[in-house]
């Protein structure tokens, strides 16, 4: 009964803190509007996920988004010091294909989307097999360290999350 009535709680809650984010007013009838938004659009559009994915650890998605706010807080500030210091041509924009373990198709979405959401670096394109995405760096000197990166501090929580 749960599960027809909430379908996806997870959006659910997200949809719930975007509505509120989107009216930038908290009160208790754009908190019912939320919450009714909330539980109507997953019903209505649960038919459309007959595979969705499973979320092994949702506690691991808390620590996803910290780390991925952090990282484009700092990356805002290296990308700044680039803009304003470097000279031409002493940017060395990097094309970095990295190779992925994630089999979910939401796992690789999250993680091309959080590739492009980090200033400075920006997901191209996902190869045939999927099993690499193409990352285009703004300015790096060493490619394996920026490959490492993104295999370490994301593609590794997005296993923990998605099995």
């Amino acid at each position: 009964m749960f599960r027809r009535l909430v379908p996806h709680p997870i959006l659910s809650l997200v949809l719930v803190f975007v509505w509120i984010g989107l009216v930038n007013k908290f009160t208790l009838g754009n908190l019912i509007l939320g919450t009714v938004i909330g539980l109507s659009i997953p019903m209505i559009t649960a038919a459309y996920w007959p595979n969705r994915p499973k979320i092994q650890r949702p506690f691991k998605i808390a620590e996803y988004v910290l780390v991925v706010l952090w990282d484009i807080i700092v990356a805002n500030v290296q990308v700044a010091m680039i803009i304003l210091f470097k000279r031409e041509p002493n940017i060395r924009s990097q094309w970095i294909p990295v190779p992925i373990e994630l089999k979910s198709a939401e796992a690789i979405t999250v993680l091309a989307g959080t590739i492009t959401m980090t200033p400075g670096t920006v997901s191209a394109m996902l190869s045939a097999d999927c099993n690499s995405i193409l990352v285009h760096c703004l300015h790096t000197d060493d490619p394996d360290a920026v490959r490492d990166e993104i295999k370490s501090r994301y593609e590794r929580r997005l296993l923990e999350i998605f099995p």
